[in-house]
């Protein structure tokens, strides 16, 4: 690469960023610098929560091990609290969920809280990516049922979203319930299911898969070269959970940060192809949602079968001259076990 093309990428990048630092969870300052939440920002987020809810809400924000997510048992004393049903807590949390939001080009945020089978409700947000094209871009539909999977959900029962979901989350959702009955919330309207929103849908008993994403479902790998880096490890986990039955090259992603942390991302694909999410994509949602910016990110490594049909490398590396440019995609390769 020339020096002057690696100046306008930088260039082009430092805008980008910048265009986004204003929107999504910096603005709202519901994490400190340290990561705990912040209460006032969280009562004029949600004004008519009462302070008991506020309360149970700033405790969970607050918690080192949140990452997007809202226990059953959280959930149930919210309800108490508030004297509502799932629904309608659901489309309440909705502003919470778009304080995750990062639109840097379309400066359009969007929120969707999903309901686990668990009774955990589930955040997600959209996620552009400046620089690149549009098909690098996470809806947020996406990324609320990427986080519901990554906790190892059994199925969705339903989704509360800010506005009603485009096609492309149409399809992406199907994927995740073949069957439709998945719940779309959408405040000032009616509840309706998938299936309405998606009449004849192209789906994965078409390219010959007998089920959805969800259960989730391990496949046993092994590292080519095995490792004690704890890093890497997360990586090859988030590989032995991801779902790839149309291409069977399964990847996963972890991303480590200058704190300790480490954020893993499964490659979850879909049967129209386009709506799939890579795994670096899936790692930078529970990034996000654990509170962290992009410009703690450290490490990133990727691990792949040796020999795929696809590999997630180049996309990864393209992605990674935005986000966190500077860093070096680490790639380990991996087999069936």
């Amino acid at each position: 690469m020339s020096d002057q093309l690696s100046k306008n990428i930088s260039r082009r990048t430092a805008l980008g960023l910048m265009a986004g630092a204003g929107l999504g969870l910096a603005t709202m300052q519901l994490f400190s610098e340290t990561g705990h939440s912040d209460a006032e920002a969280l009562r004029k987020l949600l004004p008519k929560f009462s302070a008991e809810s506020h309360t149970v809400l700033g405790r969970a924000l607050a918690d080192p091990a949140f990452g997007g997510s809202i226990a059953s048992e959280t959930v149930a004393l919210l309800r108490r609290n508030e004297e509502i049903d799932a629904d309608a807590l659901m489309l309440d949390l909705l502003p919470l969920a778009r304080t995750f939001s990062r639109p840097p080009i379309s400066k359009y945020l969007v929120g969707v809280v999903a309901l686990g089978a668990s009774g955990d409700l589930y955040l997600g947000a959209n996620l552009e990516v400046p620089g690149q094209g549009l098909g690098f871009s996470v809806h947020g539909e996406q990324s609320a049922l990427c986080n519901a999977y990554m906790h190892g959900e059994s199925s969705v029962s339903a989704l509360a979203v800010t506005a009603a979901p485009c096609g492309h989350c149409r399809q992406f959702m199907y994927e995740m319930s073949p069957d439709g009955l998945i719940r779309i919330l959408v405040s000032g309207k009616p509840a309706t299911t998938l299936s309405s929103l998606l009449p004849a849908a192209f789906g994965p008993r078409d390219l010959g898969s007998s089920e959805g994403a969800f259960p989730v479902r391990t496949i046993k790998l092994g590292l080519t070269r095995n490792s004690s880096d704890a890093v890497t490890n997360a990586a090859l986990e988030a590989a032995c959970r991801s779902y790839a039955p149309y291409t069977k090259s399964p990847s996963g992603i972890a991303v480590a940060t200058r704190e300790g942390g480490v954020y893993a991302g499964p490659y979850i694909e879909n049967v129209a192809f386009n709506p799939s999410l890579p795994p670096l994509q899936a790692a930078l949602i529970a990034l996000i949602l654990a509170g962290k910016k992009y410009s703690t990110i450290s490490r990133v490594v990727l691990v792949e079968l040796e020999d795929v049909l696809i590999s997630q490398q180049t996309v990864t590396e393209a992605t990674l001259t935005t986000v966190a440019p500077g860093i070096r995609l680490e790639r380990s390769t991996a087999h069936l076990a």
